[in-house]
């Protein structure tokens, strides 16, 4: 007596909870609707924020350089000034000379100060070059800002709208999740449908039988499956998807239907 009542117990388990399971799935797919309904706003949200994020890093990045080039600039002028200095001094000592040997080398030193300076001159006017560059590359970065964030704005405003009007829903249903999952109280049965449900195409991890055959691969069921299936003494998988199956009657679906 005592082990035909646990049968009987065993059997309403398996029976509680694979209803369970479906209403589970139920609430987890108009979950899933909700946020179909917010289509890809989300995931454009957040690339536009990447996207902003480094055109400000570019930008910094772009000023630093420039900074760099105005400093290289100045030490080029430095050098200039003191070649300039140089080059003074020189001509100066020109008209003391005592002789030829003398007034080769401070031409020569002349000559290489000049050099010098030609040189520093050309690297100032590189420096600009560049500098002007970047600085096209700022307001190219700074108008694909202006735009971006414009773009940003709408794009929240419209998520936020979407947001507001399904906050509740979603809440509510995740509400009701969370207790259908106590209801359960088989943790390996809920990681089992959960991992099942994230692997299939159309998030479904439970199925009834349709016309003899699985409801989401559509592969026969043998008539001897089908049988245990509508017994509800245990948990029975499709051999092929590996979708948990359920009978239709479970499901609430009338047979006509099926």
């Amino acid at each position: 007596m005592a082990k035909e009542q646990t049968k009987i117990d065993q059997t309403i388990s398996v029976e509680q909870r694979l209803r369970a399971l479906y209403e589970l799935q139920t609430i987890l797919s108009e979950i899933d609707r909700i946020r179909t309904i917010r289509g890809e706003l989300p995931d454009e949200v957040r690339d536009l924020e990447d996207q902003i994020e480094g055109l400000h890093t570019r930008v910094d990045k772009y000023r630093a350089e420039i900074e760099e080039l105005r400093s290289k600039s100045a030490q080029e002028q430095h050098k200039i000034e003191a070649a300039q200095g140089q080059i003074a001094t020189y001509k100066t000592q020109l008209d003391n000379v005592r002789n030829n040997r003398e007034f080769d080398l401070l031409s020569k030193e002349i000559e290489f100060q000049t050099l010098e300076i030609q040189l520093s001159e050309k690297r100032i006017g590189q420096y600009a070059r560049e500098s002007e560059a970047r600085n096209a590359d700022i307001a190219a970065a700074e108008e694909s800002l202006i735009d971006r964030n414009h773009i940003l704005a709408e794009k929240r405003r419209q998520l936020e709208e979407i947001v507001s009007e399904t906050k509740k829903d979603e809440e509510r249903l995740r509400m009701q999740a969370k207790d259908l999952e106590t209801k359960i109280d088989d943790q390996r049965l809920l990681n089992a449908f959960k991992r099942i449900r994230k692997n299939a195409r159309n998030g479904l991890g439970v199925v009834y039988i349709q016309r003899n055959a699985c409801g989401g691969c559509f592969n026969r069921i043998p008539p001897q499956k089908q049988m245990e299936i509508k017994m509800h003494k245990k948990i029975i998988v499709c051999e092929y998807c590996g979708r948990i199956m359920i009978d239709p009657d479970l499901a609430g679906v009338t047979l006509e239907n099926a």
